[in-house]
């Protein structure tokens, strides 16, 4: 190599490396970095921030407290209520089901739960009156698992906790309950609706649902620690929830009161389907993984790629503005799902990565909210394709 070529060389060399080295810059090694002013300043009490590719972990970051008071060190492993993610898994369960050709999205709910025929839909309703009408169609099992299909949140009955009744209990009672709108055409965020379908597994398997989902999602994945009774060892690993005080400027714990407690009871509290998994990071990263792998993971496939595309497409009409698919919501280019206490998983297919977001909190004092997004922005920077 010529002399001035030798240098042309270096020179450019040492440009990209200036350039890579720049890139990377404002990418901090750790997560941790970015989220721990947010728990000095008070507005987040702890959280688990994971990040993965269809393969393997990329990174395990944790930040903050799992318990204020008790000065107790949010840990990697620690347990947190997942809430409505649940609904993903649950009709990821459903998917499995059509793809073995026993039930089709576009069958009637009727079909296996004649509680529900004649099911009416309201067509004026005001304080003195309601008047019913019948719907132009039954609900379908498409239809419940998109939000869709005018079922309410939950029933009347289903007071003061959700899991307080046996799923076919809880399901007869949206069956006597009239539809809100008419099926197809409005969105209405539905518990009933994903615990209907949950159902259906029961009806068609003939077996629990819970046992359903264990035998068939949790132990193949390995997803040791996903539970709607956690153990006592699990209950101690459980992050405590907090939201903003009076002030508005700390935190304050309270309870999990959509649930009934002790958590550990499965005498008297019930699988919720669309809402009552408690479970881990790094188990919830496995099931995203699957996902993300096309509904296949380490060799084993539990989906075809028929059902993830239904499970991750948009479902919804155009003509509302909610984006949703099969018990997921979706975006342009991610599809996940978030729970009540503000945990969220996500996937990215283009690039190639799940965030997963653990946190206990039902709202945040001062910028708090904003760690979630931090924490995103800081996984696609570092690791998105």
């Amino acid at each position: 190599m010529q002399p001035h070529i030798r240098i042309l060389t270096i020179l450019i060399l040492a440009a990209v490396t200036f350039h890579i080295k720049n890139a990377n810059a404002g990418s901090p090694e750790s997560v941790a970095a970015v989220l721990q002013p947010y728990v000095d300043r008070h507005e987040l009490a702890g959280a688990v921030a994971l990040v993965a590719d269809k393969d393997q972990i990329l990174s395990v970051d944790t930040i903050g407290f799992a318990d204020i008071e008790g000065k107790k060190a949010m840990p990697a492993d620690a347990m947190f209520w997942i809430a409505s993610q649940s609904k993903g898994m649950t009709a990821t369960a459903v998917m499995m089901l059509v793809d073995e050709g026993k039930i089709s999205l576009d069958d009637p709910v009727e079909k296996y739960l004649p509680e529900f025929k004649g099911q009416m839909v309201i067509a004026e309703k005001d304080d003195n009156h309601v008047l019913l009408r019948k719907p132009s169609h039954p609900i379908t099992i498409r239809e419940v698992l998109s939000h869709v299909s005018g079922l309410p949140f939950k029933s009347a009955i289903e007071v003061p906790v959700l899991d307080g009744l046996p799923l076919e209990a809880a399901v007869r009672s949206y069956a006597m309950t009239p539809l809100q709108t008419e099926p197809g055409t409005h969105y209405q965020y539905s518990n009933a609706g994903i615990n209907t379908a949950a159902r259906i597994i029961e009806v068609v398997t003939g077996k629990k649902y819970e046992d359903f989902m264990q035998e068939r999602l949790f132990d193949p994945l390995g997803m040791k620690d996903t539970t709607f009774w956690p153990s006592e060892a699990q209950v101690a690993r459980l992050a405590k929830s907090y939201r903003p005080d009076s002030s508005k400027t700390d935190l304050a714990e309270f309870p999990l009161n959509q649930l009934t407690y002790p958590l550990t009871d499965a005498a008297h509290r019930f699988p919720m389907p669309a809402g009552g998994l408690f479970s881990t990071a790094q188990d919830t990263a496995i099931y995203c993984q699957m996902l993300l792998n096309g509904g296949e993971f380490k060799g084993k496939r539990y989906l075809s790629e028929a059902a993830l595309k239904e499970l991750t497409t948009r479902q919804t009409p155009e003509a509302v503005k909610q984006r949703y698919g099969l018990g997921l919501a979706v975006g342009p280019d991610w599809f996940g799902h978030g729970g009540a206490h503000a945990t969220n998983m996500e996937i990215r297919p283009e690039e190639g990565i799940v965030t997963i977001w653990m946190v206990q909190h039902g709202g945040f004092p001062g910028k708090g909210k904003e760690a979630q997004g931090a924490f995103k922005n800081w996984a696609r920077e570092k690791y998105g394709k």
